[in-house]
């Protein structure tokens, strides 16, 4: 390890530190948003983790999210069984699932990806919601804990920072190099022995798991949840947006888009509710034509030119 790595990763603690402090600092409606902003770091960060070096956009977030969370309150619910029991079991189902839908589909590329994916989580909310209408009752389920919103700060604070590290990881790794190659060109990985199938799902589990982590964690925050809830489509969207807003190509762009749009977003659905899926789709259209690369890449253009 380097020491520009060292550096790198002692400033990354120092940040965790420093963000580990903002619950002593916040009364209950900023602790409520940094709570929401933690929640969308880890998911858009675990996203970029896969879609970053691979450029394939999955919308498959809601559904890995919508496990978490699901069997949480299943698990609590009806099985009489702890959180953190659930908690350990969720990402661990999330991920098989993940690694089932890999297999099937990271051969898809493009537009058919994106289809399958979106396809796939509305297809899991509705047989959810299905199976718990026709045979559990049309009942929600209840997550009653002790935890405070500092204390869910907290966890996703941690599942953010095992994130980071985990990119960090990755990106020093054979597999990190073998990603860079297949998103620049696939068939050329492909010639140099790489096993192109192989290295996209080994990321798109880790996605699943975290994603269901994430959805496990914040489940307490719900109380009471419905299927049409945690598998929210929109939420897939939201986590889309966000990384691309702050950058992919960067581990830490993400957190760039994070923070604002987090803010941008509380203040439409308070002042405008009915017109959120208006301002998703113009957020989007104005990241492809104006900041393609994000906030990052704006950034290195910018200050490209100057030095030149």
């Amino acid at each position: 390890m380097t020491s520009a790595e060292t550096g790198k990763l002692a400033l990354g603690a120092v940040c965790v530190l420093a963000a580990a402090s903002a619950p002593f600092f916040s009364d209950g409606y900023w602790l409520s948003i940094a709570t929401t902003a933690m929640m969308y770091i880890a998911l858009s960060t675990s996203w970029a983790l896969f879609s970053g070096p691979t450029h394939l956009i999955a919308l498959s977030t809601g559904a890995f999210f919508g496990i978490g969370g699901y069997l949480v309150g299943s698990g609590m619910s009806d099985y009489d069984q702890g959180f953190w029991t659930m908690a350990l079991i969720a990402p661990l189902v999330a991920t098989v699932l993940a690694l089932l839908i890999g297999l099937a589909t990271l051969r898809l590329k493009g537009v058919y990806f994106v289809i399958f994916t979106l396809g796939l989580s509305e297809m899991i909310r509705n047989l959810v919601s299905w199976v718990q209408n026709n045979f559990l009752g049309s009942r929600g389920l209840y997550v009653l804990t002790d935890f405070t919103e500092a204390h869910i700060y907290w966890m996703l604070l941690t599942v953010a920072a095992v994130v980071f590290f985990s990119g960090w990881w990755v990106n020093r790794s054979r597999l990190g190099f073998a990603l860079r190659i297949i998103g620049n060109d696939e068939e050329v990985a492909r010639h140099v022995g790489i096993n192109t199938a192989w290295s996209k799902v080994i990321l798109f589990m880790t996605t699943g798991f975290f994603a269901a982590l994430v959805g496990a964690i914040v489940a307490p925050r719900y109380s009471y949840i419905e299927p049409n809830v945690v598998f929210s489509p929109q939420l897939s969207f939201l986590v889309v947006i966000m990384a691309l807003l702050g950058g992919v190509h960067r581990l830490w762009g993400p957190l760039l888009g994070v923070i604002p749009f987090t803010l941008i977003w509380e203040a439409i659905t308070i002042s405008f509710p009915a017109s959120t899926t208006l301002f998703l789709g113009l957020t989007f259209l104005l990241i492809v034509y104006l900041i393609p690369n994000g906030f990052v890449g704006a950034f290195e253009t910018v200050t490209g030119r100057i030095r030149k």
